[in-house]
């Protein structure tokens, strides 16, 4: 029975352990998707699509961009692509250490970007507005977190209930 009472405390000591290291990870991506919903706003201000990403490198963000197709009448500008173009030019090992952040589950056109250039961790705002290709890239092995953010689930929300004829262009829907 003693042994039974130790391996539960055990269990309890695990559980705040997992629990801080939880909470310092979420700290430490907290200025990160920060800056992507930042991105996000930008876009909403200029008349386009309220989607935002940042790309991440050691801790510093290397390239950031947000949904410009309204505002460059582009065919391909979504927040990741604009956040990679932002980036530049970086050798294939700079990319294979990096995170992109997201405010929004990335489409098919982004999720090839993603695998191209060797990105091994996404983490997406949320995906309830709009679920895009994250088993795909699961399968490829990219990590994926979801954040479920409310404030990235509202960005969305409201974007798509005023303007749903533009949201459906931008995601290939007639």
């Amino acid at each position: 029975m003693g042994k039974n009472r130790k391996n539960r405390q055990l269990k309890t000591i695990d559980f705040k352990i997992l629990e801080k290291n939880l909470t310092s990870k979420l700290l430490i991506m907290e200025p990160f998707i920060l800056a992507a919903i930042e991105e996000a706003e930008i876009g909403r201000q200029e008349g386009g699509i309220p989607i935002g990403s940042v790309i991440v490198y050691r801790d510093r963000i290397i390239g950031r961009g947000h949904n410009r197709r309204v505002q460059k009448r582009s065919a391909v500008l979504h927040g990741e692509m604009d956040a990679l173009e932002n980036a530049g030019r970086q050798p294939a090992s700079v990319y294979r250490q990096c995170t992109l952040y997201t405010t929004l589950s990335p489409c098919p056109m982004c999720s090839g970007a993603i695998l191209l250039y060797g990105i091994p961790e996404v983490v997406i705002g949320e995906n309830v507005t709009f679920m895009g290709e994250e088993e795909y890239l699961r399968s490829k092995g990219v990590a994926i977190k979801v954040l479920q953010d409310t404030r990235c689930i509202k960005l969305m929300s409201d974007f798509i209930v005023k303007n749903p004829q533009l949201w459906n262009e931008d995601i290939g829907i007639d």
